[in-house]
Order: C-alpha cells, then structure tokens, then sequence
C-alpha cells in the first residue's frame, strides 16, 4: 500500500473512532436533567428545606443511570468547556464534583461512616486524581480549589453552599440540578437556606457572639472578595441576620457587623437516609 493511501486510511479510522467522542460531548445535555432526575429520587430535605440527606442505597441501585450521567460529564473536550459562558461553566462543575463524589461514596457503601475514611494519614480523599474530566484526570480538589475558587475567574463565595462533601455538616445536596439559566438564583437559595439552619449557623445571645460552620472559617477569605459588594465575613453575615438571630437588637447588631464570630465543630459523619 502507499504511504500516501495508508496515511488517508489512518486518517478516515482515527475519525470514526473519534466520531463517538465528539458527538456524545456535541450533544451534552446543558440542562442536566439526568443528574437531576436523579436527585429527585435520591436526596431527601430536611428541616423545611434546610438541609438534606441522600439515599445512596438508591443511587446504588441507579448505579447505571449514573454512570451514563457521569460518562456524559467526561466526554466533554475542554475546548467545548471553555467555549461555554461562565455560568454554564460554574454548573457543570458544581454537578460534576457532586456526581463524582456521589460514585466516590459508592465504592465503599454500605461499609462508610464517613467520606474521611477513603483517605489516610497521608492522603484526603479529594487529593487522588481518579476523575475523567476535560481530557484529563482531575481530583476533586482541582474541581472546587483548581476550577471553581480560581482568582479572577468566578469569585462567587456562594459555591460553598453549592458543592456537597457528603457529610452532615456540609450545606446540602441540592435536590435538582445546577444550570445555567438558574444558577444566581440557585446560589442564593443554597445560601440562604445553609444561613438559616440553626443546627450550623446561629447567633448564641447568652455569649453574645454570632456561632458559625468551620466551612466559614476554612473559606473566610472567599467572602471578603467584593461579591456583591460584600467585602467581609461579617458583612456576609449581617445580610442573613434575620436567618440567624430572632431579636430585633440581635439582628441589628448583626447588620452593623458588631459581634465576635467562633466556628462550630465539624460533622464528617455521611448524610446518608438510611
């Protein structure tokens, strides 16, 4: 055979054989509705809303809707990522890091306590660069600190109450999808809703000190970036002081930004509904 035509050959078999990829990532569903779907059946609210927990024995058995929704999540070439507008950006990252953290668990459910006994002494268990995702393998520190808390990119501190570490005292999985179209909205809600659960975030008037989740105290700094004018911590809290505070005084004393903050244990058990 010549070269020429073995190379035209090799060509047309590299194609077809990529032919697969492309269309799978051309045709990704930008509403997520398979991963919303599924959290339908599988995350329960709490607490009017508040929080809530997940039926992994029922993620369990959707196990194959998932990984569909999760190959769909990898197929996507980083180039179709970049050319997509920031919040559809910030969604398929958002329901990526839940998704994948959600099959996570799943190696080792029933058995888990907790998502930290993946990890060791040495290694946590969002280091491992085990997720297929943007033509590599990513961990999921790389999707929320690498991608989702880069400086200049999002700035949006909100995200916090958006990723889910499938832990009781992380804000709640949502029970839809992100997506574009809805996503200052949807942080909003997440936001207000973790600011309202007095289980992890409250205002203590016997100590006179305003009490809230370590997440605050690990991620302080991504409130004092100027989203939304906010420029502080304590400005952030004092938007939400009619969620954490009953009082009229109290929550004027919010708002005026003058009180102390002390940060609540942190509770890895699993948020598992069984």
């Amino acid at each position: 055979m010549k070269p020429a035509r073995r190379r035209v050959l090799q060509a047309a078999g590299a194609a077809l054989l990529a032919a697969p990829l492309r269309a799978r990532a051309q045709a990704f569903d930008a509403s997520h509705a398979a991963w919303t779907a599924l959290l339908g059946r599988h995350v329960v609210l709490l607490r009017g809303g508040q929080a809530s927990q997940v039926r992994y024995a029922g993620f369990a058995a959707d196990r194959a809707p998932l990984k569909a929704y999760l190959d769909a999540l990898s197929a996507v070439p980083e180039a179709t990522f970049r050319g997509w507008g920031p919040a559809a950006r910030q969604a398929f990252l958002i329901n990526a890091y839940n998704a994948f953290t959600v099959e996570l668990i799943l190696t080792k459910y029933p058995a888990l306590k907790s998502i930290k006994e993946l990890g060791s002494l040495l290694s946590s268990p969002w280091k491992p660069k085990w997720v297929p995702l943007l033509g590599g393998r990513l961990s999921l520190d790389d999707i929320e600190h690498g991608l989702l808390r880069a400086r200049g990119v999002y700035d949006e501190p909100r995200v916090h109450f958006a990723v889910n570490c499938a832990s009781v005292g992380c804000p709640m999985l949502r029970e839809e999808a992100f997506t574009a179209e809805r996503l200052p909205a949807q942080l909003q809600q997440q936001a207000e809703r973790f600011m309202a659960d007095r289980t992890r975030n409250r205002w203590n008037a016997a100590r006179g000190r305003l009490e809230l989740s370590k997440i605050f105290d690990w991620y302080g700094e991504d409130f004092a970036l100027g989203h939304q004018g906010i420029r502080s911590l304590k400005a952030f809290a004092g938007q939400h002081a009619e969620r954490l505070a009953n009082a009229p005084a109290d929550r004027e004393r919010l708002r005026a930004g003058a009180f102390d903050i002390a940060f609540l244990d942190y509770d890895w058990a699993l948020n598992d509904a069984r």
